[in-house]
């Protein structure tokens, strides 16, 4: 995989007192900002060793560009569709911007070698800016290479070791990036959407918590039905307590503060033994969503709500709570086995069924993008 170096727009930090404030609005007031002269571009190109702390986790990688045309003929791969509405979204913004303000997050199979050109940089000297959001409890870290032949090692290595990346975090700006770079590659002979604006991750520093559903499903149907048609696909157990799912094929259903543990019977799983993954998420929409619930389109029903795992089970019964008629349903966390092979094999999992961490924040790193 082809990976180059980019001048940066970084933020002025001495212009910023408030962190979690200030960064909290880049996403809609970034051109006003940059207008302000808040952000300016580096002199240089580099790419950045990145590194991410939070609670008692770190995570490091680097941030460099790669190539569109890798995306365009999967060696990037994705395990999502895109929607046509968040797609012409997305390129409003960049076009108002002028610029992504948050890079695309990809993930590789570990490479030793690259891990060690991570440690020489960020091993040797301090960063050369960092982020601190004390409300979050989470720091960001960069340290900038901008020297050739360090820029080169990492570059040779990726070429020589990385020849597929996966996406877990960023489908529509790729395809947005994308389709720019379609629409503008035969009328300008220097095509600035040519370079994809990334952070590169290790699946080692990833983790994948789980996605959950609150379903506004009782307005048709009773509880007591509910239950009932449950019944003739899951073992249902009620429980005492919260709780989360403990292995895949569990699901945990919060309604009528009451807690339930779903367990699919084995003639469900029987259905889908030729399918190569078999997802809880896959299931929940075509056996419960879709044929008791009778939501056909997961994409664009109201009554769905998304509520990401790191939010925890309050955060759950928050959203749940806010009308009588939902319910919510508690997945356990897709294996990174199974991510790497839906997406290998271009296949396509639900929306909303992975939740990575770490996440990417808005402004902290920006880069250009012009014809």
């Amino acid at each position: 995989m082809e990976i180059k170096p980019f001048r940066a727009i970084r933020p002025k930090l001495e212009f910023i007192s408030s962190p979690d404030t200030f960064f909290g609005s880049v996403k809609y007031d970034y051109p006003e900002y940059f207008k302000n002269g808040f952000f300016a571009k580096d002199a240089q190109e580099a790419i950045y060793v990145y590194q991410i702390k939070r609670d008692q986790r770190v995570h490091t990688g680097i941030l460099a560009c790669a190539d569109i045309e890798d995306y365009i003929n999967g060696s990037i791969k994705k395990h999502e569709n895109t929607l046509a509405a968040k797609e012409q979204s997305q390129i409003q913004l960049l076009l108002a911007r002028k610029s992504l303000v948050k890079p695309i997050l990809l993930t590789y199979k570990g490479v030793s070698e690259i891990d060690q050109l991570i440690q020489d940089e960020i091993s040797n000297r301090n960063p050369d800016y960092s982020i601190v959001f004390e409300e979050k409890k989470l720091s960001h870290h960069f340290w900038m290479v901008a020297n050739g032949q360090k820029i080169g090692a990492f570059q040779e290595l990726f070429k020589q070791k990385i020849k597929t990346a996966y996406i877990a975090d960023g489908h529509h700006r790729c395809a947005t990036i994308a389709r720019m770079y379609n629409q503008n590659k035969d009328d300008h002979p220097y095509n600035g959407y040519k370079k994809l604006f990334c952070s590169f991750f290790s699946m080692e520093q990833l983790e994948i918590h789980d996605f959950n559903r609150v379903v506004e499903g009782l307005a048709h149907i009773s509880l007591t039905k509910l239950m009932a048609y449950l019944s003739n696909v899951f073992q249902i157990e009620v429980l005492d307590e919260s709780a989360k799912p403990s292995k895949k094929h569990e699901i945990i259903l919060f309604v009528n503060n009451e807690w339930f543990k779903l367990t699919w019977k084995k003639e469900v799983l029987k259905e889908y033994k030729n399918e190569p993954v078999v997802l809880d998420a896959t299931l929940l929409d075509e056996k419960v969503l879709r044929d008791i619930i009778n939501i056909v389109d997961i994409r664009t029903d109201e009554r769905l709500k998304y509520v990401e795992g790191p939010k925890g089970l309050s955060g759950l019964q928050k959203v749940t709570a806010k009308n009588d008629l939902r319910m919510a349903f508690i997945l356990y966390p897709v294996a990174m086995k199974d991510f790497i092979h839906v997406a290998t094999h271009n296949a396509i999992m639900p929306p909303k069924s992975t939740w990575f961490e770490p996440r990417m924040m808005n402004g902290l790193i920006n880069k250009a993008y012009e014809v």
